[in-house]
């Protein structure tokens, strides 16, 4: 089964601001784990993110070792940036916790990511509601989403660019 998926970042600022990152998938909901599936350990986790940058349609993150610094930018023109950490907590979570900086504000947001195995295949899913899909495949598969994550800070640049056409705090 192919599945088309797409990784967003939706800001909307108000009195109570709030950026969401999504993953969604064009197929039917689901949400439970991978038959016969394990949680991936803490250290496969850190292995397929540290200094990696993950490349989304319109974006990208960057997964430093350094002090586990996250940044990460989205959108063309100004279109915002997101600054903060990332962590791995049992069992196979992967998460980032950033303030989101846009022309109308900045919000914080915090964003999870499952992951599970089974075999030589490692599933993903966005939390809490995301829906699994197969992330990772050995060997590789066209149309891997892990084929976006490369290693190296592919961020940076970008993410100052975009930040220093906004306004300043």
């Amino acid at each position: 089964m192919t599945i088309i998926r797409t990784l967003s970042v939706i800001c909307i600022f108000g009195a109570t601001g709030t950026c969401i990152i999504s993953a969604n998938a064009a197929q039917s909901k689901n949400t439970d784990p991978p038959a016969m599936s394990v949680p991936l350990a803490s250290e496969e986790l850190f292995k397929l993110y540290n200094n990696r940058s993950w490349i989304w349609k319109d974006g990208a993150g960057y997964f430093a070792v350094k002090q586990r610094e996250f940044k990460a930018w989205t959108g063309e023109g100004k279109g915002s940036y997101g600054y903060g950490h990332w962590f791995v907590t049992d069992p196979g979570k992967l998460c980032f916790k950033a303030v989101w900086y846009a022309k109308a504000g900045k919000a914080p947001a915090l964003t999870c990511f499952s992951h599970r195995k089974k075999g030589n295949v490692v599933f993903q899913k966005r939390e809490p509601d995301g829906d699994w899909y197969s992330f990772k495949t050995v060997p590789a598969k066209t149309g891997d989403e892990y084929q976006k994550v490369k290693p190296g800070d592919y961020v940076t640049a970008r993410y100052n660019r975009v930040r220093d056409q906004l306004p300043s705090e």
